[in-house]
């Protein structure tokens, strides 16, 4: 039996990355996967593949919301899970931030993850409760110079995830969010979105950089992070609701001078 069997869970920004491989290890796991992108070929090949369905879904766009879960509905029947994955990341600092550019990323991350409350919240309730899992960041538990519009939509996802446990819980939702720290995915290792690139040696290299300055020695693979997305939604996390989990390697805990 897996951890997830009858269970209909929604994960955004799964084509590729993080929500790819929650994707893969919600199914094998016994969920029925609606997997939600733009990245439309991406998306609907990985959900051939794994035996889910597939909707294009912009974060940003409340009517795709709908549409989504609409399909998981007419799919599945109905929608008791929500893993917002989905979410953009821009290099600069915060004096040289054009307006633009820091709503985009408002848009995305924490538009993005209110609208996913706000739509799938109602379907959770009304097929007896359910989970939200918020990926949140490193970066929403401190700062980093050079990320900031980053940093402040994922402190901001921290503040939903608080106010919408408070808020679902009568209504038998658990609401959570994820802090990954640095993750080899295209996101932290862009190599993986040029054919040309050696996507590998980059991992490598990346292994090499964080050795100075995560704990356990290297990034982070996507792969631990969807194990902290399954405990999260499934019943091993039956009484959390409301929390930060950071998933860093240590990072966080500070830096060594030995």
């Amino acid at each position: 039996m897996g951890k997830l069997d009858g269970r209909v869970v929604i994960v955004t920004g799964a084509a590729r990355g993080q929500g790819e491989q929650e994707a893969r290890l919600f199914r094998a796991e016994g969920a029925a996967v609606v997997v939600a992108d733009v990245l439309d070929d991406q998306g609907e090949a990985l959900a051939k593949e794994i035996g889910a369905a597939y909707v294009h879904l912009d974060v940003g766009e409340e009517a795709d919301w709908h549409s989504a879960v609409g399909a998981a509905k007419s799919a599945y029947g109905h929608v008791d899970g929500l893993v917002n994955n989905a979410g953009i990341l821009r290099f600069n600092s915060l004096v040289d931030t054009p307006l633009d550019e820091f709503m985009q990323v408002v848009r995305v991350n924490q538009a993005g993850c209110f609208l996913g409350i706000k739509t799938v919240g109602p379907a959770i309730a009304s097929a007896g409760g359910g989970t939200i899992v918020n990926t949140a960041s490193y970066t929403g538990v401190t700062g980093m110079a050079g990320v900031g519009t980053y940093a402040a939509t994922k402190h901001a996802i921290l503040g939903l995830t608080r106010v919408a446990a408070l808020e679902l819980a009568p209504q038998g939702i658990r609401v959570n969010a994820m802090c990954p720290g640095a993750i080899d995915t295209a996101m932290s290792n862009p190599a993986q979105l040029d054919p040309a690139a050696d996507a590998e040696r980059m991992s490598q290299a990346l292994d090499e950089l964080y050795r100075k300055l995560v704990p356990l020695g290297r990034i982070g693979r996507p792969e631990e992070v969807a194990r902290l997305a399954l405990f999260l939604t499934c019943e091993d996390s039956s009484y959390i609701t409301g929390q930060p989990f950071v998933i860093d390697g240590g990072w966080l805990a500070g830096v060594s001078v030995i």
